[in-house]
């Protein structure tokens, strides 16, 4: 077998070696019990009944509406932009103009926002809230 051939046939055996060993360590990314790069926003034990939680840094307001169920809106309000302040009385609001929305739906109760905050997909796993 001539070097060149060789090197053909080692470089093709260490790729598929690879590409079965990638294959093996990446069977777990759909699992539904682990957490997407292991991102953990927040616990459920963070969030009261009835009200909720500004992530600011991550853009979100996760809220929980009943016992054990839990939501996730993006944290701009849909009016001008402005970043949601607070969750209070059943509601998340934006203090630029006092839109609110509702902490179960997060569809506009009061105010000048034109839309509902668009949902934002999370998963619970134990005590656990991460992104869905």
């Amino acid at each position: 077998m001539s070097g060149v051939a060789r090197r053909t046939v080692v470089a093709a055996a260490g790729g598929a070696g690879l590409t079965a060993a990638l294959a093996a360590c990446g069977g777990g990314a759909d699992d539904k019990n682990t957490t997407p790069g292991g991102t953990v926003l927040a616990r459920t034990g963070d969030i009261p009944v009835g009200g909720g939680k500004i992530l600011a840094d991550k853009g979100l307001v996760i809220t929980q509406p009943k016992a054990g169920e839990f939501k996730a809106f993006s944290s701009k309000c849909t009016h001008a932009g402005c970043a949601v302040s607070s969750v209070k009385d059943g509601a998340i609001v934006c203090p630029c103009h006092q839109s609110h929305f509702d902490i179960s739906d997060g569809s506009v109760k009061s105010g000048p926002a034109p839309s509902p905050l668009p949902p934002e997909p999370i998963q619970v796993v134990g005590d656990e809230i991460s992104p869905g």
